[in-house]
């Protein structure tokens, strides 16, 4: 039986998670995490009774623990109980998928303690890529990937090595604006903006793919995750989200991982590595389907593709920046304090203002996160 830690059980990875581990008796979940949502927590801990439970709000935190007494389940708070779960638990692979910086120092936690990690926690990669590759790499420690993108290349690196590769393609869905233009996206509203076309996802990461940041971001990510540069990698728009991403090989060959758009399809694939397992979930119809199409991203109206990209190309501290910045701007976008189409110009201005550090150390990078959140807060939005 293989044991997990769940940090971020509350959100949409997590609760597909737990979905997937309901599902199959090949698991025992010994830890769980969330934010602040403890009536969710509560009932996932009385569930499945890991050993521990972590709430990052401490005030919640001591409310949760009066609610678990009875059933002798730790309750820890802070940052400093998500490390602990993630390193000391007992658990044999750490599926981190909780949002925002948060995630970096657990993840690396629990890479020090030779945990498997299974990661949706994009963060962790686009801020301090290099550092915690290396970590992995000494540990002799295992990332899985949990996004439907990187988990559909991590599946097609399958049918060649790495020097036989010509590029990795990352699909993206669009969003709900795919083909607007910038005088209709200056209207949109926070509604329309979480109208995904294909995915349930959390309201973050659903902002983030209606103004293609998330691709960008997944760009950073599969940069380190699969130790290819940027020059080979390229984003295509695949608005009915079947292929979930594709690797071509020098020979031309290219290889395509398709699927339903469905989390639990990826998650279980990470849980189950390196076996597949049978599961209930709807199979792929592709005479209902009927036509794929492909299309260029339109980087000119959806500028946050781009300066994902080049935060990745100045490299250092910059994509921290730029991760940063989106951060604290998608919010004010989701409290209707900005327009859709000032996020890339706000993330943009911070960039500016940056002063890089070429080669940082996780301390550099925390900072530089703490620089961006600071300077755009004090524009008192």
């Amino acid at each position: 039986m293989k044991k997990i830690a769940i940090l971020g059980s509350t959100g949409s990875i997590g609760t597909q998670t737990l979905d997937v581990v309901r599902n199959d008796n090949g698991y025992k979940v010994v830890a769980l995490s969330a934010n602040k949502n403890i009536d969710l927590l509560e009932k996932q801990a009385i569930e499945f009774r890991p050993e521990v439970v972590t709430v990052v709000d401490k005030s919640m935190a001591n409310i949760l623990k009066k609610r678990l007494k009875q059933y002798n389940i730790e309750v820890l708070s802070g940052i400093e109980g998500l490390n602990n779960i993630a390193s000391e638990s007992t658990a044999d692979m750490v599926l981190t998928a909780v949002v925002g910086m948060v995630g970096l120092k657990p993840t690396l936690s629990a890479i020090k303690a030779k945990k498997t990690i299974a990661l949706a926690n994009k963060e962790t990669l686009v801020t301090a890529g290099k550092i915690v590759m290396d970590e992995a790499e000494q540990n002799a420690v295992d990332i899985i990937p949990v996004d439907s993108e990187h988990s559909a290349i991590f599946q097609c690196l399958k049918g060649g090595s790495k020097e036989e590769i010509k590029r990795l393609i990352l699909t993206a869905s669009g969003g709900p604006f795919r083909g607007k233009d910038e005088k209709y996206l200056k209207k949109v509203n926070v509604k329309d903006a979480l109208n995904h076309p294909n995915w349930s996802m959390g309201k973050k990461i659903t902002i983030d793919s209606a103004t293609l940041m998330n691709k960008g971001l997944e760009v950073i990510e599969a940069r380190w995750l699969f130790d290819v540069k940027l020059d080979k990698i390229d984003v295509t728009v695949h608005p009915q989200s079947i292929v979930h991403s594709m690797v071509e090989y020098i020979d031309g060959s290219v290889i395509a991982q398709m699927g339903v758009s469905d989390m639990r399809i990826p998650i279980q694939y990470a849980l189950t590595y390196p076996k597949r397992k049978k599961n209930s979930l709807d199979s792929l119809d592709f005479v209902s389907i009927g036509n794929l199409n492909f299309e260029r991203p339109d980087t000119k109206t959806f500028r946050c593709l781009s300066l994902a990209m080049e935060a990745l190309k100045i490299g250092g501290t910059m994509p921290s920046v730029l991760n940063a910045s989106n951060e604290v701007v998608v919010q004010w976008f989701l409290d209707g304090k900005i327009g859709f189409m000032e996020i890339p110009k706000f993330i943009e201005d911070i960039m500016e203002k940056h002063n890089n550090i070429l080669d940082p150390t996780i301390e550099d990078i925390l900072e530089s996160d703490r620089w961006a959140r600071e300077l755009l807060r004090s524009k008192q939005l």
